[in-house]
């Protein structure tokens, strides 16, 4: 029991409807207890006091949060088509405004936006909060390491509010929004934070968008483990491009050299009828049949494998080649080059970051990674080529790989790659070309001179 601490006497005579009827507008109430009890006589906060600091502290979280700057993004002012998309992406784009615009009129559980830079999802998201706060209803918009710095700075003796309200105002709040997780400095604090917030928001089901251009793999396996419940977070990754960068899609990637294999087409590809006999004629012919198949119906993951000079990268660029002349965007990288470019990015005067180029190229729409197994065998590189790897194998990413039929290759990305359920493995019996060429200009006065070259170019 509590008795309201303003003086009975010039309580008013009528009811007012915007007075509270608990406190009759003082704000405070004295607890009805003992004596001895340590909160007699003293003034606690009314209900409708506690409301009025929430709502304050709330208003405080949203001015601050930067959402009154985002008011221009709205679903009529997004592009759902892009500029210069290739089909794919196009597609994924749509598919990522039309789910963000269903869930912004029927908010049930959680939703994820997943993404490079630039791609879209934090515009998404700000018109996700201003469709609702259009309908009037209560939104709170906060960047991830703006939210952990408004937490932290309740320890200041002259903060207006204590971190417990402030912490449960947003944890509680009706719809919430948290931008660019991922972001925040990783320390032992922080992650805790987000964990009891995102744990108190997954038990309760309150509706929460979050964007971040991690991967579920990077992210702290508690937190993960809400996110990855399907049962409550839809997630949503976009393929778009950074639109500052202009957002338009050329041949490929920043690393991709296709355009040095402009050539080699299926029609400029040698079937070496006259030289081939018996198996690798006709397993030279099947291999350019599955290779012309899978350019027509690319899905998931096709390897092939052989001696040096077989023809793996001619057919592997024919299918590259092939997909582009369809208008969509194609990474033809040699794996070498491509973590000499991925470490290019820690150089000082690098024009682009390291998760950029990393980002572009395992999110590629199709990727060609030729010569795979011969990189640099160090932790990191084969740390870097399992992750895109993996991300493809789980995203189910049309993927043409090349390996030399006696490479060696990790173990974890072996059980991704020769994955038969996604992919077909093909082996080029032919031996290579250039080996073959070479042992036809070989005069036989020079055989019976170098017996080691006949036996050398000699397919046993």
């Amino acid at each position: 029991m509590a008795t309201n601490i303003a003086n009975s006497s010039s309580a008013k005579s009528t009811v007012d409807s915007t007075v509270c009827p608990i406190c009759h507008g003082a704000g405070f109430l004295r607890r009805e207890v003992p004596v001895d009890h340590p909160d007699f006589g003293r003034a606690v906060p009314c209900v409708c006091k506690s409301r009025e600091t929430q709502q304050a502290e709330l208003a405080d979280l949203r001015d601050s949060s930067g959402l009154a700057h985002l008011s221009q993004m709205t679903f009529d002012a997004f592009r759902p088509d892009g500029i210069g998309l290739n089909p794919d992406r196009r597609k994924n784009l749509r598919q990522a405004h039309d789910m963000a615009r269903q869930f912004a009129r029927d908010a049930k559980g959680w939703l994820l936006l997943k993404g490079g830079y630039g791609c879209g999802k934090t515009h998404l998201a700000a018109a996700i909060a201003n469709e609702r706060l259009a309908r009037g209803e209560s939104v709170l918009f906060v960047v991830v390491p703006d939210l952990l710095d408004h937490l932290r700075a309740t320890f200041a003796p002259t903060s207006r509010v204590t971190y417990d309200e402030r912490f449960e105002t947003v944890r509680s709040t009706p719809f919430l929004i948290l931008d660019d997780l991922g972001a925040q400095s990783v320390t032992a604090w922080a992650t805790e934070k987000l964990f009891q917030l995102l744990n108190y928001r997954y038990n309760a089901q309150l509706p929460t968008v979050i964007t971040t251009n991690r991967e579920l793999e990077e992210i702290e396996p508690r937190i993960r483990s809400r996110l990855a419940d399907a049962t409550l977070c839809g997630i949503v990754t976009i393929l778009a491009p950074d639109f500052r960068q202009g957002g338009t899609d050329a041949r490929g990637s920043g690393v991709s050299n296709l355009a040095l294999y402009g050539e080699m087409t299926f029609e400029t590809f040698d079937l070496r009828e006259d030289e081939l006999k018996g198996d690798e004629r006709s397993n030279l012919r099947r291999v350019v049949h599955i290779a012309k198949d899978y350019a027509e119906h690319p899905q998931g993951f096709i390897v092939f494998t052989g001696e040096y000079g077989c023809g793996k990268t001619h057919l592997a660029a024919a299918i590259a080649n092939e997909i582009a002349q369809h208008g969509n965007s194609v990474s033809f990288v040699v794996v070498p080059d491509l973590l000499d470019h991925l470490r290019a990015t820690f150089a000082p005067g690098s024009a682009i970051s390291y998760d950029q180029r990393f980002e572009e190229t395992r999110t590629a729409p199709y990727l060609v990674l030729d010569d795979l197994g011969t990189e640099s065998a160090t932790p990191w590189a084969r740390e870097k080529m399992f992750q895109i790897i993996d991300y493809r194998y789980v995203a189910k990413l049309p993927t043409i790989i090349t390996i030399h039929r006696e490479a060696q290759i990790d173990p974890r990305i072996q059980t991704r790659i020769f994955d038969l359920a996604r992919g077909s493995v093909t082996e080029i019996l032919a031996p290579s070309y250039r080996m073959t060429h070479r042992r036809a200009q070989i005069k036989p006065e020079a055989e019976e001179r170098y017996p080691r070259a006949r036996g050398r170019y000699k397919r046993e």
